[in-house]
């Protein structure tokens, strides 16, 4: 199966790259409304997200890696370096600010900068806390011709932090871990708050039984 997805890939490397990416980064939105726990997924958000993904992420990736390795061919330390410096410095944060300003412009906001100017310089932040890393196996490793693709499995992770933090988040991965993983206090909170109109419920009883005996 390894082999055929391979021969494929090699037969048809723009179809499959694009394909593969664009939906491992829509499936990023998926995730991050099933962890938020949502009662119904907005579908919307995933459609718009895909779009910008299939016509943008996608599509400048697949392009991106064939210039960068045209630029810098080989996978020296020398000529990782340079990409991975180019790669961090000039297609993330136009990747970054598409994303913001995409899905603002689709959804019909009238500032589609307005979450671009709040989160970006966070998001990039945090990107370099993971970009970079990702990029450096992807640059020293991964064939030339599966480098969209594997691009888009990390992207898969990316995108649910940057739909986490387009929706309520502010770009910073201590916002992100703190939804992820929230304070035991808040999960007592909400408990509390279930098991309160149990605890009325029970309470009114004796009271009842009290008027009762008063008749």
């Amino acid at each position: 199966m390894r082999n055929s997805f391979l021969r494929h890939v090699r037969r048809f490397p723009w179809v499959t790259n694009v394909t593969l990416y664009g939906c491992l980064f829509a499936g990023g939105d998926f995730v991050h409304q099933w962890f938020s726990r949502r009662d119904q997924i907005d579908w919307s958000h995933t459609r718009n997200v895909a779009v910008i993904a299939f016509s943008f992420h996608g599509n400048f990736n697949f392009f991106w890696m064939r210039f960068l390795e045209r630029t810098f061919p080989g996978n020296s330390a020398r000529m990782v370096m340079r990409k991975l410096l180019l790669d961090q410095t000039t297609a993330a944060p136009l990747a970054t600010s598409v994303f913001y300003t995409g899905v603002s412009f689709l959804e019909g906001k009238e500032d589609i900068t307005e979450d671009w100017r709040e989160k970006f310089l966070n998001t990039y932040k945090t990107g370099l806390m993971f970009w970079p890393f990702m990029q450096f196996l992807n640059f020293a490793f991964v064939p030339l011709y599966v480098r969209t693709t594997f691009t888009g499995c990390c992207a898969f992770v990316w995108a649910t932090f940057l739909c986490f933090s387009r929706q309520s988040g502010d770009g910073t991965a201590g916002a992100a871990l703190a939804w992820l993983f929230p304070p035991k206090e808040d999960e007592a909170e909400s408990k509390e708050k279930k098991d309160a109109p149990q605890e009325a419920t029970v309470a009114s009883k004796p009271i009842e039984k009290l008027n009762v005996k008063s008749q």
